[in-house]
């Protein structure tokens, strides 16, 4: 009812508003819906439902990137995903072995595994919406789109080795399961099945296409049962499910074939927004605010939000901002900056932190091995930090969009320059300002001097935008956008005919004049009306913006440009 206010207005994605309606129909307020109730299957339907929402994202971004998008970026998405993963991965480790001393390094270390991923779903909620598509460049759009599905389902081998070292008695052990099965099974398996089924299907449907078997509509829903079909049979090997439905997204998009056949249908835009609102709303029933506050397990609220802060600080951005220049997608250390902020932690989270759970031993009331303490604290721990990440990174376009708002202005501006023609009058120009609020009968003017009137214009002029703003932007808001009307050019004399356009004339929430572009024609002074008939030149004034052109049309020797007043 609402979805157009909070989305295109307030920049709020359903992301926010999902789980802020889950805390409300959860066990904390109204009651009406609560996961933990379920017992002991919870565990299995909260891992089924976040697989099938995962799965169904990492397969839509896999369509959604243009064709061979993998093999073209392959450099730029090696160097981003497993240097930043395995950095984040041991740091985030070192600050939970020192916040809670409870748990040793290795324990630390499966915790850190679970936040270890970038979340597509809300990377995609985020980079997808309509103030990043404006502010935020294409290019970086992508290679964050394609880092947090690539990182979704490369958690498993930073998961499986913490397991292993905490269950096996044999360090060699643990290595070796590591590298058969966390590696080679797993994820080597999970792409390559991936792939296939990708390539396979694309070319039975393209097959299918040219003999006149398939429909739109068919080949539509294909998006939603080739994703099922993906997870279905990797999840049933045992394989890296969350790999195998990227892969298969990626290849089945690979020539650009399916995409031509699905563009312009929102049926899997839909899809997307319902699967990822009751998600949201399923992880605000599921959190488990009681236990944030557990001093008999070495829980307390104020270590949970020291961690949160230190992961927002140290996961991501030192990395990025020192391998920023080895990836081709990220030009500055403000688009470094800009991709490690928004690492947000979530769905993947809530996924591989219940993954682990089935790997280890049903906790008692007082642990009393490292396993049942892990067991334990491992779902409080990151639950704190996914609702952290939801509010921060949620709320961050928001935040950029009313900080952008607070430091502009607008304006409301009546200009007249008049000119005349250097041989048969003096060389100086009229400068009328009306102040906003104010008749137009009622105009503040005053005289300069020409040299004067240009350093006034130079000023204006050189009050741009930033080159390097934080989002990446050089672009120019046009003036419906910024509130302002479509400016009025009058003619002062009206007895002449159809003036020539002064120039483009667009007023942004920049700085005062730093979009007003002067194009003004100068006229030459003849007997009677004024006009001459067959010669003008450029006025030098204007010359200083590099857009004044001379003009042979018979004009007005005063123009005047008025901006409406601002809304």
């Amino acid at each position: 009812m609402v979805s157009l206010l909070v989305k295109e207005r307030m920049y709020i994605n359903e992301v926010v508003l999902g789980t802020a309606f889950g805390v409300l129909m959860g066990p904390h307020c109204a009651n009406a819906f609560d996961p933990r109730s379920w017992g002991s299957i919870q565990n299995d339907i909260t891992l089924e439902v976040m697989r099938i929402v995962l799965a169904t994202g990492l397969f839509a971004i896999g369509v959604e990137l243009p064709q061979s998008y993998m093999y073209k970026h392959a450099k730029g998405l090696m160097i981003m995903v497993i240097p930043t993963m395995a950095f984040g991965w041991l740091v985030v480790a070192a600050v939970i072995h020192g916040l809670f001393p409870a748990l040793d390094f290795i324990s630390s270390l499966a915790i850190a595994a679970c936040l270890t991923p970038t979340d597509p779903i809300i990377s995609a909620a985020i980079v997808g919406g309509k103030f990043a598509i404006k502010h935020v460049p294409a290019n970086l759009r992508r290679i964050l789109a394609a880092e947090s599905a690539a990182n979704d389902g490369l958690a498993y081998p930073f998961l499986s080795i913490s397991i292993y070292l905490t269950v096996e008695r044999s360090r060699g052990k643990a290595f070796e399961l590591w590298f058969l099965v966390g590696w080679l099974y797993q994820v080597v398996l999970g792409v390559v099945l991936g792939a296939v089924m990708g390539i396979l299907f694309c070319h039975l449907m393209k097959y299918t296409h040219r003999k006149g078997f398939i429909d739109r509509e068919s080949y539509v829903a294909q998006y939603l049962a080739l994703a099922f079909l993906t997870i279905g049979v990797a999840s049933t090997l045992g394989s890296d499910d969350l790999l195998a439905a990227f892969a298969a997204g990626s290849a089945i998009s690979w020539d650009g074939h399916f995409n031509v056949q699905i563009e312009n249908e929102v049926f899997s835009s839909v899809i997307d927004l319902v699967l990822n609102c009751a998600c949201f709303v399923y992880i605000g029933a599921w959190l488990p605010f009681t236990a944030f506050n557990s001093p008999e397990l070495g829980i307390t609220p104020w270590r949970l939000i020291v961690l949160f802060l230190a992961i927002l600080a140290l996961r991501r951005i030192p990395c990025l901002l020192l391998l920023y220049k080895w990836i081709p997608e990220i030009t500055s250390w403000k688009e470094a900056l800009f991709s490690g902020h928004f690492g947000p932690m979530g769905v993947g989270a809530v996924f591989v932190s219940t993954l682990a759970l089935t790997r280890l031993p049903e906790p008692g009331e007082t642990p009393e091995t490292q396993p049942e303490l892990l067991a334990a604290t491992l779902q409080t721990i990151v639950s704190f930090v996914v609702l952290g990440s939801i509010l921060i990174h949620g709320l961050s376009i928001p935040f950029f969009s009313f900080g952008k708002k607070v430091h502009s202005r607008t304006i409301s501006l009546s200009q007249t320059w008049t000119s005349r023609h250097p041989e048969s009058a003096p060389d100086w120009v009229l400068w009328t300002r009306r102040v906003p609020g104010t008749p137009r009968s009622e105009l503040h003017s005053h005289s300069v001097t020409q040299s004067q009137a240009d350093l006034e214009m130079g000023k204006a002029a050189g009050k741009g935008r930033d080159e390097n703003d934080t989002l990446g932007t050089n672009d120019t808001k046009k003036g419906e956008d910024s509130g302002l009307g479509a400016p009025v050019v009058s003619q002062d004399d009206a007895g002449t005919s159809t003036h020539e356009p002064l120039g483009e004339a667009s007023m942004g929430l920049g700085e005062p004049g730093q979009y007003l572009s002067r194009r003004l024609s100068e006229t030459a002074s003849g007997s009677g009306s004024g006009l001459a008939s067959g010669h003008a030149s450029a006025i030098a004034s204007a010359a200083h913006s590099g857009t004044a052109t001379p003009s042979t049309a018979p004009t007005s020797p005063i123009k005047t440009v008025h901006f409406p007043e601002a809304q």
